[in-house]
Parts: C-alpha cells; sequence; structure tokens
C-alpha cells in the first residue's frame, strides 16, 4: 500500500528499513512523547521487534522522504462497537520536523482511514505538554475533546493527556 502525500509518502514497512528506522527513532526527544513500546535507546534489536509487528499489520506505514524511513504513522482500529473509530499515532525523526511532513503524514492517513476503511471517527492522545503534536493535529481539523487528567506515566511521572478527534464529514 502507498498513500502518497504532499511532503512524503506513506509505505507499508520493509526489511530494509532498518537501518534507517534505527537511525531516526534513536532519540530521547521522541521517546518521551510516546508510549513505553518505543524505547530509548532504541537499538537495532528494538529495530527488528518493531518490524515484525509492522511487516504483518497493513495500516502501519512508514513515512518515507526519497524512499527512506525517517517515521512511522498508523491506526489502530477499534473492536466490535468501537469499529468505526482508529486511534492514531505518529512521530518524525528530529531532522524532519518544522517542514509539514508530520501534517501531511497524518492528513494522508486519516484520508485513507475515512474514505478506504469507512471510519467516522480517528483520535488521538498526545501528552498535554507535546506542542507540535498538538499543533498537527489541529492543523489537520482535530478537535481538542478534553484534557484527561492524571492519565498516563511516562519515566515514573505522571501526566496529562489531550484528547483530540475528527469526525468524519
Amino acid at each position: 500500500m502507498i498513500i502518497k502525500c504532499e511532503n512524503c509518502i506513506l509505505r507499508n514497512w520493509e526489511t530494509s528499513d532498518l537501518e534507517s528506522l534505527v537511525k531516526n527513532a534513536n532519540n530521547i526527544e521522541i521517546a518521551k512523547n510516546l508510549r513505553d513500546g518505543f524505547p530509548f535507546p532504541y537499538t537495532i534489536t528494538h529495530g527488528k521487534e518493531w518490524l515484525k509487528i509492522a511487516l504483518n499489520n497493513p495500516y502501519f506505514f512508514a513515512i518515507t522522504i526519497d524512499d527512506k524511513a525517517v517515521g512511522g504513522i498508523g491506526l489502530t482500529v477499534g473492536e466490535d462497537i468501537e469499529r468505526i473509530s482508529a486511534e492514531v499515532g505518529y512521530w518524525l525523526g528530529e531532522e524532519y520536523w518544522g517542514k509539514g511532513i508530520a501534517s501531511s503524514a497524518l492528513n494522508g492517513i486519516v484520508e485513507y482511514g475515512f474514505n478506504k476503511l469507512d471510519l467516522k471517527r480517528i483520535f488521538a492522545t498526545p501528552l498535554e505538554q507535546n506542542i507540535g503534536s498538538r499543533r498537527i493535529l489541529e492543523k489537520n481539523g482535530f478537535i481538542l475533546e478534553g484534557i484527561l487528567r492524571n492519565s498516563i506515566i511516562k519515566y515514573d511521572e505522571i501526566y496529562n493527556t489531550a484528547l483530540y478527534a475528527k469526525i468524519k464529514e
């Protein structure tokens, strides 16, 4: 699957992405804003483990520039009565920040989710202090639905998350 976006291309992960994945993912500035499943330091072993998962999930995509994986984006589709909804998650290598790439990737996967998967709602829960991610969501028409107080623990600290959603029009 390939999704052509304004500033990048989303495609399925490939085993050949390992080196670029580790190079871009091994950054505390990225890991501190993501789930514990995204470790720091990010090693070759972590990359191999991730690729085993991603290669078997059709909704996890590499964000690519010049066919190099520089980040990741994916949808986790709900089950049972929540099957019309999906959570979106994404990250991007720091050297690519501020260039509209993450915003472009988010727009691409939202269009895919609404038009190809027939989702009705896509949501995200960035850390409240992750202003960059929150701006990307807002730029793409996601609406802040609320702040989930003391909802997560990361590196032994408790944080709030922001609940954003976009509804298919």
